[in-house]
């Protein structure tokens, strides 16, 4: 079952993307996403995600992706599906609280991570200026950004590193959703940031396995 989903997500994802391409947009993209992200809460519960508080925090994460997901997809909703993913960030951020974390591992991270993101908002900054998102998009910025910090706190706490991966993932195909919306569109942003977002959101129900085998659930 769960190599099924993530079959049906990874198979959906490229169907998304070949449709897109090829067919100009239309229903046919659309539903597809929907199925692709459909397809990775299938995998979290599949993966126990209702036998641990982990994996329960990582399921309500995973929901509100794939309203963000959902939200995305619409003109003016642009906000809306902001809102969906800091929610989403917001229970990644709990699950890896909940976890634990080694200090000195979340320490390092925030050093990296702020290395990382300067270049990254000194980059966007510029496009957002009279933006009316400007405000909303730092917000998302900073919970993604503590999101990562903490999963590799976690990690350093005995948390799976695939953890501070799929987060990782997360965070670099944002810059593309950013790229896209604010600074310059293209099918580019598409092809790469929809294989590492789905990658990222995949992996994430995949640690709840690992997760729960190492809390011996």
């Amino acid at each position: 079952m769960l190599l099924a989903c993530t079959g049906v997500s990874a198979i959906a994802l490229i169907t998304m993307l070949l449709s897109s391409h090829f067919g100009g947009g239309g229903t046919l993209p659309m539903i597809m996403k929907m199925v692709a992200s459909t397809a990775f809460i299938a995998l979290a519960v599949a993966a126990g995600g209702f036998s641990s508080p982990y994996g329960r925090i990582i399921l309500l994460a995973l929901f509100f992706s794939w309203w963000g997901d959902f939200f995305l997809m619409w003109r003016g909703m642009f906000l809306y599906g902001l809102i969906a993913f800091f929610i989403g960030h917001l229970f990644y951020v709990i699950a890896f609280l909940h976890h634990g974390q080694k200090i000195p591992w979340t320490l390092g991270g925030t050093i990296a991570m702020v290395v990382f993101a300067i270049p990254v908002f000194i980059w966007l900054n510029p496009h957002l200026a009279d933006n009316p998102m400007k405000f909303p998009v730092y917000a998302y910025m900073a919970i993604i950004t503590l999101m990562v910090i903490f999963s590799i706190g976690a990690v350093g706490k005995g948390a799976v590193p695939w953890v501070a991966a799929a987060a990782l993932l997360f965070y670099v195909s944002d810059i593309f959703v950013a790229r896209a919306t604010f600074v310059q569109p293209g099918e580019i942003n598409r092809l790469i940031g929809l294989p590492l977002y789905y990658g990222g959101q995949v992996l994430f129900a995949w640690t709840i396995v690992w997760m729960n085998a190492i809390e011996g659930r």
